[in-house]
């Protein structure tokens, strides 16, 4: 019993801490969207859009783009729909590249149609408060389930949704509903699976996220929509 309360205890610090976290970016996206250019490219979404290191990949290529990057860690749909002054509308951009939802997959209480109802909002404001601009919704990169998380617990909590199945058959959902919407839904994921449809070892950090190689086979799949 005390070793489980430890356990809660610890648990909870931790989300108390995350969510300090978010909210300490949102306040820093703040200002800096008071000084943005608009009508630039903006990508946006939860950790996995955060952690791309799109500038620096777009430098050592030598594309000349501006692309501001609000993601942040841990964010839902839902999330993303309370915060999106702070994400979306106040960088008026031209372009917006969309990745969210991978952690709605991953939760417990994991529900397709509620996903795909948040991001349909998501995406109907946007075409609302920014008519013009283009938006690109990206499909979700495989996992693996790999033992570079030694904690087996954490593993089975961080995987017990989040398969390649689940994102197979929400990528499916995205896609049709960017062409319900009039988007344009790109397959980013040409060139990250292993032969066993898993996201290649040597890409990811922990079996989720991606280190920058992982990143730079995206940016290919997706250079032609900059």
């Amino acid at each position: 019993m005390e070793e489980t309360n430890s356990q809660e205890n610890i648990m909870k610090i931790l989300q108390e801490s995350a969510i300090r976290d978010q909210m300490d970016k949102l306040e820093r996206y703040r200002v800096l969207n008071q000084d943005v250019k608009k009508g630039q490219i903006l990508f946006v979404g939860s950790s996995l859009m955060e952690q791309f290191p799109i500038n620096e990949l777009l430098m050592t290529a030598g594309i000349d783009k501006v692309i501001y990057n609000r993601g942040i860690g841990g964010f839902t749909t839902a999330d993303m729909l309370e915060h999106m002054e702070e994400m979306v509308f106040s960088v008026e951009p031209s372009k917006i590249f969309i990745n969210i939802g991978t952690n709605d997959i991953g939760s417990p209480e994991y529900c397709l149609e509620e996903l795909m109802e948040n991001y349909g909002e998501i995406i109907r404001q946007i075409q609302e408060r920014l008519p013009d601009a283009k938006i690109y919704m990206l499909a979700y990169y495989p996992v693996n389930e790999t033992d570079k998380m030694p904690d087996e617990n954490m593993r089975k909590i961080m995987f017990s949704t989040r398969t390649n199945e689940n994102i197979s058959i929400a990528n499916k959902a995205v896609e049709k509903l960017a062409e319900q919407l009039g988007c344009c839904f790109i397959n980013v994921n040409k060139g990250l699976s292993d032969e066993m449809n898993k996201l290649k070892t040597e890409y990811t950090i922990e079996g989720i996220h991606m280190y920058a190689n992982g990143y730079r086979v995206v940016l290919q799949n997706l250079k032609e929509f900059l």
